[in-house]
């Protein structure tokens, strides 16, 4: 869980929640009434959305690097656009190897080792940029949109919303009464599909939530793992885990279940800027525990080009923990086949 996420989101509807209903119809209101007066430009390269339903992590980062995979396997030449959340920079800016978090934000860092990325904030601005630059961009063909399910500036052709397979949407309620970002009646007619986002050790709640019955679009499951040989590398040493990523906790078990010694968890908010302070805490704590430091990619990428000091020390003491996502193969077929048809009818308009 986030640390600015309250954790009664993800229980039963109780006293606050009620509390703070009105707010939340007010939210709720305001989040529709800017998508139906948007006007959204239609590009002239295809755009897939993916998207959250709710604040806080579900995974759609990595499945937006799995889904440029699948992409490429069609053929396809995908772009990425993305708003560069915790970066500087308003763009449109091309994501070039001299980038740093600070500049375009962590995602789009990992994102441009998969394919060419833009950080707009604009994204209507940010899809005109791929489109001139499409010859550069090794001929882009599609543009896949990192976030944005509820923002109306570009017309979307896909729209993909992964839900995180143990947490769903909570309580079910609009921010700040509940973590969804929109009423959940209107978001689910606006998606082509749902990927439930599940550990590979998961057995709780999942496909039969009883939400996703009034939901029209399909709902394919996806895996969330470790690579290859992660156990021989983690089990039985002595670490000391970090991440300031939507769901923290997630990356602690998985660390367990791979037999690592967890000496200590450190939680940060999503997207946390590591300061010298969080390092001298960090490196303070792997010295008394005689650990090593483990972190996500997502939060190593935050501290990649620190040049001196403790930054410097904790960049270069830390390892990372690779994840990788993947589809049954009837499950990916069917996304294949969603996919192709999609992009056919977004060239014929």
């Amino acid at each position: 869980m986030r640390l600015d996420e309250p954790g009664w989101w993800y229980r039963p509807a109780g006293f606050l929640s009620t509390l703070l209903a009105p707010a939340a119809w007010a939210y709720g209101r305001a989040a529709i009434h800017r998508f139906r007066n948007g006007a959204g430009y239609r590009s002239s390269l295809p755009v897939i959305c993916i998207g959250n339903l709710t604040a806080g992590g579900a995974g759609k980062t990595p499945f937006a690097m799995y889904l440029i995979g699948v992409l490429r396997q069609l053929g396809e030449h995908p772009a990425v656009l993305s708003r560069g959340y915790g970066g500087r920079l308003a763009g449109p800016h091309l994501v070039t190897a001299g980038d740093r978090a600070g500049d375009v934000g962590d995602e789009p860092l990992l994102l441009a080792r998969h394919a060419p990325t833009f950080v707009a904030r604009d994204r209507a601005q940010g899809a005109r940029a791929i489109e001139r630059h499409a010859a550069e961009l090794r001929d882009a063909t599609v543009i896949v949109m990192d976030d944005g399910l509820q923002n109306p500036a570009l017309h979307k052709d896909l729209v993909i919303a992964v839900v995180d397979g143990k947490r769903g949407i909570g309580n079910g309620r609009t921010i700040p009464a509940g973590p969804l970002r929109a009423p959940l009646s209107f978001q689910l007619p606006l998606l082509d599909l749902v990927v439930l986002n599940r550990a590979e050790t998961d057995e709780g709640p999942g496909l039969d939530w009883p939400w996703l019955a009034t939901c029209s679009a399909p709902v394919l499951p996806m895996q969330t793992g470790t690579s290859d040989g992660a156990k021989a590398l983690f089990g039985g040493r002595a670490v000391v885990a970090f991440a300031g990523i939507g769901e923290p906790r997630k990356f602690f078990a998985t660390l367990a279940a791979l037999g690592a010694d967890v000496r200590d968890r450190i939680a940060f908010p999503d997207h946390h800027p590591f300061t010298e302070a969080d390092a001298n805490r960090l490196l303070g704590l792997a010295a008394r525990h005689h650990a090593e430091l483990i972190t996500t990619e997502k939060d190593y990428a935050r501290l990649e080009g620190a040049e001196t000091g403790p930054l410097l020390a904790l960049q270069q003491r830390t390892r990372t923990l690779p994840l990788r996502v993947w589809m049954r193969d009837e499950d990916a077929q069917r996304l294949t086949t969603l996919m192709r048809e999609k992009l056919d009818a977004a060239r014929r308009q």
